[in-house]
């Protein structure tokens, strides 16, 4: 069972900054091999981020063509804990209520993957740190510390498992 939850932001900034296709193919070989082996998943809605978009680009079309169907898990299973969530994120008198609305965006991917993360036991790998001080917007930090659900970037995901590309 995967142990691993992984935010867009692990693709997006690979992709675009760190590790290139052409340029550094054995992380997007590892990506696979994690996913095949079971250790690492995402959820529906960060398929949508990465793939719905106006402008498909080489990460579209890898995380269509590459990556199993069952890598992107349905998230409806959580709606319960994502409830919680949007309760915390409304009573919360430290956020500015554009940041509240932003975070709760219909397909913004960031709570659901808390949710997710929480209801399954997994850990999410994110590049985003805490900013505790931050009001005009809710980092995944934030909301992960408040559940009680463990987050990490992923360079310590590949440290804990052992890996590297």
């Amino acid at each position: 069972m995967a142990k691993y939850l992984l935010d867009s932001n692990i693709f997006i900034q690979a992709h675009r900054m760190y590790y290139p296709f052409d340029v550094v193919p054995s992380f997007w070989n590892k990506i696979l091999e994690l996913s095949n082996n079971g250790i690492i998943i995402s959820i529906d809605k960060v398929k949508k981020e990465l793939c719905e978009t106006n402008n498909p680009d080489q990460l579209s079309s890898w995380c269509e063509n590459e990556l199993d169907n069952s890598f992107f898990v349905d998230s409806t299973s959580c709606v319960d804990i994502y409830a919680q969530i949007a309760i915390w994120t409304h009573s919360s008198t430290h956020f500015l209520q554009s940041a509240k609305d932003e975070f709760l965006t219909t397909d913004l991917a960031d709570p659901w993957l808390i949710a997710y993360a929480k209801k399954h036991n997994l850990t999410i790998v994110t590049h985003e740190i805490s900013q505790p001080q931050r009001k005009n917007r809710i980092k995944i930090p934030e909301p992960c510390i408040h559940f009680g659900v463990r987050y990490l970037s992923p360079i310590e995901m590949f440290r804990e498992i052992g890996e590297s590309f």
